[in-house]
């Protein structure tokens, strides 16, 4: 009898751990499972160089902020062609040198002029299929068209390029559906190109264009049903900004509360919630741009946790306004702000539960209570350089990726501290790590690295 009631209990046991080891193993989206950064794994690495627990890395054609995606033995990332050759390249300086010359590097060269998908096999790096999206790469200052990130679902992967068109592939690379979205509804009107990721909500994909600078069309949200691309419904979003501040880069972000599901979108000085089945708006609040200041597009991306909702814009103010509520909630469900100095631009914050951390582009960390907004320690330096990829957190463990490919390793918590710093091969790195497992991937200019102690 002992026995009997012994197995099927193991079986359950062993069901359940299979699942929760099949779900750390995915990166579907730019910022993980829980779109926050959050990894659940404890086993991810935290010492490597060149010479040192690289399982493999794979050779990629031109460099991208486009963070790699993960499903199973699977790995997505977007790439621009190798760039054309010019004539006098021979002027040109090598990759691996100082950041003020790789920037200004990269600010010449958007890679070549098509845009491909690669699929990359997570067990030896191999690639197992790419596929042609576009041939109208342009570079947009700090990013080119290969920008946002794919996302998938383990049976279909989805990307949207920065010239606007949205594709569906199978896992094995057969095409199942293509848009073009500038084609559809006008073209893009970002200062800086076009940069959000797709968001994949049960069966829809929800696309943001949140634009101004150079259109009068109005910004709008728009749900494509994932199988078929028809379109379920589009929704403008209005706004009042003016000039550049109309532009977000953000991604859209799933906020549950109350028993129902919202659709939070940031940009273009509000924060506003939409009903995923209509795109109906539900509610908005102003405040991140109070001085109406004309230069104030949104590059970092809301961070949800539990009741709250936390929204960053061109450095500060950074809100954290409560779930919940309808209509302007603009001071009824603002929890507090933030206006110090760590702010930043361009990296999306990530908080862990009780603490909030922000990495500002020079790679400073401040840190606050995620309740209530106080400062636990602010303006703490990491290793010199610009930071655009957004951190992770994995078993107490901050990691921080400059534009050096330099990723500094902080320890969680209300005490700042340096655990370590690993270096690859310096060359322009803009995208945000992902992790599988107990393997982290970083895509750098050159390569897609696999990194497994």
């Amino acid at each position: 009898m002992k026995k009997q009631t012994a197995y099927p209990a193991f079986l359950l046991l062993l069901f359940v751990c299979s699942g929760w080891l099949q779900a750390t193993d995915n990166w579907p989206h730019w910022r993980g499972p829980s779109h926050n950064g959050i990894v659940v794994s404890k086993t991810v690495p935290t010492t490597w160089s060149l010479s040192q627990n690289i399982k493999w890395k794979t050779p990629l054609p031109s460099w991208s902020a486009a963070t790699p995606i993960i499903w199973g033995d699977r790995i997505f990332v977007t790439s621009p062609s190798k760039a054309e050759a010019k004539a006098n390249a021979s002027e040109e300086k090598p990759a691996g040198q100082e950041q003020g010359q790789r920037r200004r590097r990269a600010s010449i060269d958007p890679g070549g002029p098509e845009l491909f998908m690669y699929c990359i096999s997570k067990k030896d790096g191999s690639i197992l299929w790419k596929q042609l999206l576009d041939t109208k790469n342009e570079i947009h200052r700090k990013q080119n068209d290969a920008t946002p990130s794919p996302v998938t679902d383990g049976k279909h992967v989805w990307i949207v390029t920065g010239t606007g068109i949205v594709a569906a592939f199978d896992m094995e690379g057969k095409q199942v559906w293509k848009k073009d979205l500038q084609k559809d509804y006008g073209a893009f009107g970002l200062n800086w190109g076009y940069a959000s990721s797709p968001l994949l909500y049960q069966s829809s994909l929800i696309i943001e264009v949140l634009h101004g600078m150079n259109t009068d069309d109005p910004s709008y949200i728009i749900s494509l049903d994932s199988l078929t691309g028809k379109v379920n419904w589009k929704q403008e979003r209005p706004t009042d900004a003016q000039r550049e501040s109309p532009d977000a880069y953000t991604t859209p972000v799933v906020l549950k509360h109350d028993g129902k599901t919202q659709i939070v979108i940031s940009g273009a000085d509000y924060v506003t919630g939409h009903d995923p089945e209509t795109g109906k708006e539900i509610w908005r609040a102003a405040g991140l741009n109070p001085l109406n200041r004309p230069n104030y597009r949104i590059v970092g991306t809301p961070i949800i946790n539990g009741e709250i909702i936390y929204a960053p814009t061109r450095k500060k103010p950074l809100l954290a306004l409560k779930a919940g509520g309808t209509g302007d909630i603009s001071e009824s469900h603002l929890l507090w702000k933030y206006e110090g100095s760590g702010a930043p631009d361009v990296p999306s914050p990530i908080c862990d539960g009780k603490y909030f951390y922000m990495v500002e582009d020079r790679g400073l960390v401040t840190c606050l209570d995620a309740r209530t907004g106080a400062v636990i320690y602010e303006v703490q330096a990491t290793r010199e350089g610009i930071v655009s990829a957004s951190p992770i957190i994995a078993n107490g463990k901050m990691y921080i990726l400059n534009e050096n490919g330099i990723m500094t390793i902080v320890a969680t918590g209300p005490e700042f501290k340096i655990l370590g710093t690993n270096e690859l091969d310096g060359t322009y790195t803009l995208a945000s790590p992902a992790v599988s497992g107990s393997q982290l991937f970083i895509r750098t200019s050159s390569h897609l690295y696999c990194i497994e102690e």
